[in-house]
């Protein structure tokens, strides 16, 4: 009996034996077919890439020859030019505050146009212009008021304002919105500082004369034979006071800034903004002045303002645009003579050779 369970369980281990085996033997199985799995990649952080545009730098050249060509003139001189695409600023006494003359036209122009953008006028809206409102000086204007006055609208205003430089409509518009303190408003809301706005044509040019105004200077020469009866000394204190601190004072930064803004949209709607910058092209003044070295393919739009003469020298003789290459790239260019008693070719050489040293100078 001991001998058949000895048998019994030598039977059970070798048959444990071989289910073990076998179970063995299929695991290896299941592992051979098992698929292989790569080790992990390491992950790779991607480098990060600055799209920050990088300050570009003014010209060298333009650096060194603004400060030379102000200084060789002598006088009073501001020189500015500004890039509109590349936002570089190279100036000349570019923050001192010289007499704009009538190139406070386009504070006044800008003003309309604001109003225009809120819907507050119309360029078609009729208005017209007595003799009453007759200023003096450059007025082509004048000749058409008959009788009962002459009848136009803003829009016609504005473009003898910024094409012939027409003092009298110029005073027209600033009379109909309001007044200097309307202009003065605009030019705050848009943060144009550094940009001084007078009393009006009027009051201005008499102040410079030591004269008080009075309407029937506006009459033919009326307002030169009263100038002319002012003493000497009187002339000389009321000039000096206008060009030691100009109501109209503007700096040339201040200007070539205002007109970058103005080009990229952010002072007038898109229509207003066209509308001025194409109004700018087609004037007419000062074709020898910054104009005068504008080459063929570039586009050109401005505004001049010249002061009084006393004693061989002038209170203001200027001119700012906006002046754009054939590839579209655009500059900002201010140009203000505020006291000087260099001759009026000289004065245009000055202006030019700025333009010439902007044009050399462009980086396509």
């Amino acid at each position: 009996m001991r001998t058949v369970t000895k048998r019994f369980s030598r039977i059970g281990i070798f048959l444990a034996s071989g289910l073990v085996l076998a179970a063995c033997v299929a695991d290896r199985s299941q592992i051979a077919r098992a698929p292989v799995m790569a080790p992990p990649r390491p992950v790779v952080q991607p480098i990060p890439v600055d799209t920050t545009p990088r300050p570009v730098s003014a010209p060298t050249a333009l650096v060194s020859l603004l400060p030379s060509l102000s200084r060789d003139f002598g006088g009073k001189v501001g020189i500015a030019v500004k890039s509109i695409d590349d936002g570089w600023v190279v100036s000349s006494n570019g923050d001192v505050p010289l007499p704009q003359q009538s190139v406070s036209k386009l504070w006044v122009a800008m003003t309309v146009l604001d109003l225009k953008d809120q819907g507050k006028l119309s360029l078609d809206q009729p208005i017209t212009v007595t003799k009453s409102d007759l200023t003096l000086f450059h007025q082509p204007i004048a000749a058409l008021v008959k009788g009962d006055g002459y009848q136009t609208t803003i829009g016609g205003l504005l473009q003898r304002a910024l094409t012939m430089s027409d003092n009298t409509a110029n005073d027209r518009l600033l009379q109909f919105v309001g007044g200097p303190t309307v202009v003065r408003a605009f030019l705050a809301k848009r943060a144009i500082a550094n940009i001084k706005f007078g009393p009006g044509e009027r009051l201005l040019q008499s102040g410079t004369a030591g004269l008080t105004w009075k309407q029937e200077y506006s009459q033919g020469n009326a307002f030169y034979a009263a100038r002319n009866r002012v003493p000497a000394s009187v002339r000389l204190d009321a000039f000096e006071r206008y060009v030691a601190n100009p109501p109209d004072g503007a700096a040339p930064n201040a200007i070539v800034d205002a007109l970058a803004r103005l080009k990229r949209g952010e002072l007038l709607s898109a229509e207003s903004t066209s509308y001025l910058i194409g109004t700018m092209e087609s004037s007419r003044t000062g074709r020898m002045r910054l104009r005068g070295a504008v080459p063929e393919g570039w586009t050109f739009g401005h505004k001049t303002g010249t002061g009084q003469d006393f004693s061989g020298r002038t209170a203001g003789y200027n001119d700012v645009g906006i002046l754009i290459a054939p590839n579209g790239k655009a500059y900002a260019v201010a140009v203000m003579i505020g006291d000087s008693p260099k001759t009026i070719p000289q004065r245009q050489e000055l202006m030019q050779s700025v333009v010439t040293g902007v044009v050399t100078n462009h980086r396509f």
